[in-house]
């Protein structure tokens, strides 16, 4: 196959983009339920290897019982590991949680850092979750790297790596800042519903004609 030039990709980018906006919209939504900051970053560290979903239904009751971060810094362990359980491990998002909340009165006075490197030092907080919350907190052109955008960006042929981070500086070279928000959101849609994990429907993606994976 012949090797694609940089304009090439770029125009082909173009075009994932302009698809993609057509067929999800450019509306900025976040499938995780919250409130505020801070409900929005204990969700996000609940969504490792768990569902959006699951997480919302623990989070229907969890955020009413813990209405806010000073009832999850006093928060007995045991008793929160029961509360999250059906997020799956939970020892250890409970065990973060927790610090994370007595980290955030004691450092930030409650309130939810916007810089990356102070996001990044919060307890069960990596790139990802960092980047979901500059992303839908604080407007900040952020790429949020799961499961489905490593997946989905590389049969795309926009990155060759597995590694998050080295996925998420790929995309910032390759993608227009206006777009490092929704490519999260829309490729996520994707994943669920067309370019799944199991059994990817190429014949009918409307992304078929510009993905490389597809022709071959």
């Amino acid at each position: 196959m012949k090797k694609e030039s940089r304009k090439q990709l770029n125009e082909r980018i173009k075009g994932i983009l302009e698809a993609l906006d057509r067929e999800y919209g450019t509306d900025l939504r976040c499938y995780l339920v919250h409130e505020n900051a801070w409900q929005l970053l204990f969700s996000t560290i609940m969504s490792a290897q768990c569902t959006d979903e699951r997480v919302n239904k623990v989070t229907e009751k969890l955020y009413k019982k813990y209405p806010d971060l000073r009832s999850f810094a006093d928060a007995d362990l045991e008793e929160l590991k029961r509360d999250i359980y059906q997020t799956g491990f939970y020892n250890n998002k409970a065990k973060n949680i927790i610090a994370c909340a007595r980290e955030l009165l004691e450092k930030y006075d409650g309130r939810v850092p916007e810089d990356i490197d102070e996001l990044v030092k919060l307890p069960g907080v990596g790139r990802k979750t960092a980047n979901v919350i500059r992303g839908n907190i604080y407007n900040i052109p952020s790429i949020v790297v799961d499961t489905h955008v490593k997946r989905i960006s590389k049969k795309l042929g926009l990155t060759d790596s597995d590694d998050p981070v080295k996925v998420e500086y790929d995309l910032m070279e390759l993608l227009p800042e206006d777009h490092w928000i929704l490519w999260n959101i829309d490729i996520i849609s994707l994943g669920r519903t067309i370019c799944t994990a199991r059994k990817p429907e190429c014949e009918r993606c409307f992304l078929r004609e510009l993905c490389p994976s597809a022709k071959a």
